[in-house]
């Protein structure tokens, strides 16, 4: 930690709000799936792409220490969020990333109760009993390699194979040459591990019941609540729970900074691309040829623009309309649409992430050409409970006698449907006893044997992941990397949330104009052409056809 704290004391933060449940439970059930971990690369986008990287180690490679989407999940999150000297994060508009990361929290800390009861049992059952135990484990070694075959025949080898050193291990047990405490000891062995694989197969199942009802829970909007002790220090001792507290403070100050990114096509990072530009331009011109303009900067028009945005969710008919928009000003630096990081601004004018207002004045008044930040005045309405995000920019500028007011569109469509697939039980179709023509489904249990093997295998090794990670492998989140643009899906393949973009742009944008005119016409300004200009935005605006605004054909 960097030694600030950002809030007056010890809290957990209470769930995400209303208008963001969607979004925020889908990212977080996927904290307590069970599906493999490849599944995360469905998930990909056009511009941000995740990565599953193979475990290094050659001598222990093995799909019993590959970890699954949630294990994998939660360790990649929680490190990236949370983690020390981590990088800038992008805003995760349209959800709360701070519930996301506790429920990332919370699944680790039931994995971890788990897996110390398997520890336990593998080492009783196992350790104490090595040559059964390898014997036994090499044996689902060889069956997991019989079935990845794709002829049915030489599948079916595993199967043979389990039952044959079954019935050798029983001749074995009443055949033995040996007497005495060696022959007790290989005995056990043989049993032993059965019989640990049996109780860590009832713990696995009963672990397994339990995530997927949390999972289920979260998608059904039943108020999962993630149970997280260690973020509340008790005293000032505890310097791991302070540092996660302070962490998870870190995390929510960063979501509220008004500094974002514009990294070329892929738009501003964490609002999406921009689907719409609509600019108007004209020559300062004295509407009295006697009189000078009176004098006005960029930030005179923008602060009358943001009170008439304030004020969209009124309308004359009571028809619904508007929900209350977020009207904020951002400051935008530009990064290369490849960049691998991103840093926020530092330095006297800036706290707790945000840039204050003065800085934020004279970047609008002053930077507007060449090089430096940008000040864009935006309003943002979050929609489809945090499926859908929509952002009007408005960047006003003043070169020379030519006044340019720009209004930009951008969408962030909803989270992959990846996040919103429920829990699915395991069944198998079988031929009925007497209506043999007929068929049926039974359920079959969860957990199969070789995850019962995988977990036993990994529990020992969870008190320090960057092993199990070594061993088998991790998910790599793309970068700059933010919980809601990384697995966001466009939203114009719905018919809606597209009808709702594009709603938008006009009334934002006769908002805009009309409180620019007003202002215009009190310091002395001809707005004739203003006007004129104006009406053909009016009109081009009202063609329904997203375009990619921030592909340049050149």
């Amino acid at each position: 930690m960097d030694g600030f704290d950002f809030s007056p004391g010890a809290q957990i933060p209470l769930q995400g709000s209303g208008g963001q449940a969607v979004a925020t439970n889908a990212l977080a059930s996927a904290a307590y799936r069970d599906s493999d971990v490849t599944e995360i690369l469905k998930a990909n986008s056009e511009w941000h792409k995740s990565e599953v990287k193979a475990g290094s180690s050659k001598l222990f490679k093995s799909e019993y220490f590959k970890p699954n989407l949630g294990e994998a999940f939660c360790r990649a999150v929680q490190d990236r969020m949370l983690g020390g000297g981590r990088g800038a994060l992008i805003q995760s508009f349209g959800l709360d990333p701070q519930t996301v990361v506790e429920h990332c929290l919370s699944a680790s800390g039931l994995r971890r109760a788990r897996d110390r009861k398997l520890t336990l049992v593998t080492v009783l059952f196992g350790v104490l009993f090595l040559p059964g135990f390898l014997l036994w484990v090499l044996v689902f070694r060889l069956r997991d390699s019989f079935n990845k075959s794709k002829d049915v025949a030489f599948r079916s080898l595993g199967t043979i194979l389990l039952l044959v050193v079954a019935g050798l291990a029983v001749a074995f047990l009443v055949v033995m040459p040996l007497t005495g405490l060696i022959a007790l000891y290989l005995r056990a062995a043989v049993v032993a591990p059965v019989l640990g694989w049996l109780l860590a197969k009832r713990i696995a199942e009963s672990s397994a019941k339990d995530m997927r009802v949390r999972w289920e829970g979260l998608l059904s909007g039943s108020g999962v609540i993630a149970k997280i002790p260690e973020a509340a220090p008790k005293n000032p001792n505890e310097t791991a729970r302070e540092a996660l507290r302070q962490g998870l403070e870190k995390l929510s100050a960063e979501q509220q900074s008004n500094s974002v990114f514009y990294a070329g096509p892929k738009g501003i990072l964490g609002m999406g691309t921009r689907w719409g530009s609509w600019q108007l331009a004209e020559e300062l011109v004295s509407a009295d040829p006697a009189k000078e303009i009176h004098q006005f900067r960029s930030w005179d028009v923008v602060r009358a623009i943001h009170d008439q945005l304030k004020l969209l969710e009124r309308g004359p008919l009571n028809t619904g309309g508007f929900t209350a928009p977020s009207v904020k000003h951002w400051i935008v630096s530009p990064v290369g649409e490849d960049a691998g990081s991103v840093s926020r601004p530092e330095g006297e004018d800036v706290a707790t992430f945000q840039i204050k207002p003065h800085e934020i004045q004279r970047i609008c008044n002053h930077q507007q050409f060449g090089s430096g930040d940008r000040h864009y005045l935006g309003v943002q309405f979050t929609l489809w409970e945090g499926q859908l995000v929509l952002t009007m920019l408005i960047t006003v500028t003043v070169l020379h006698e030519t006044l340019r007011i720009e209004v930009t569109g951008h969408a962030l469509g909803p989270v992959h449907p990846l996040f919103l697939t429920k829990p699915a039980g395991r069944t198998k179709t079988v031929k009925k006893a007497v209506r043999f023509w007929e068929t049926r489904s039974i359920s079959l249990p969860l957990v199969k044997a070789e995850e019962v093997v995988r977990l036993a295998l990994r529990a020992p090794l969870t008190w320090y992941p960057p092993l199990l990670e070594y061993f088998g492998g991790k998910i790599v989140l793309p970068e700059p990397f933010g919980l809601r643009h990384a697995w966001a899906a466009k939203p114009w393949g719905h018919r809606f949330m597209a009808d709702d973009a594009m709603r938008t742009a006009a009334p934002v944008l006769r908002v805009v104009h009309s409180a620019a005119m007003q202002v215009l016409k009190e310091h002395g300004v001809d707005t004739e052409r203003f006007n004129s200009r104006s009406m053909a935005l009016s009109g081009a605006v009202q063609e329904a056809a997203p375009k990619k605004a921030d592909v340049y054909d050149a």
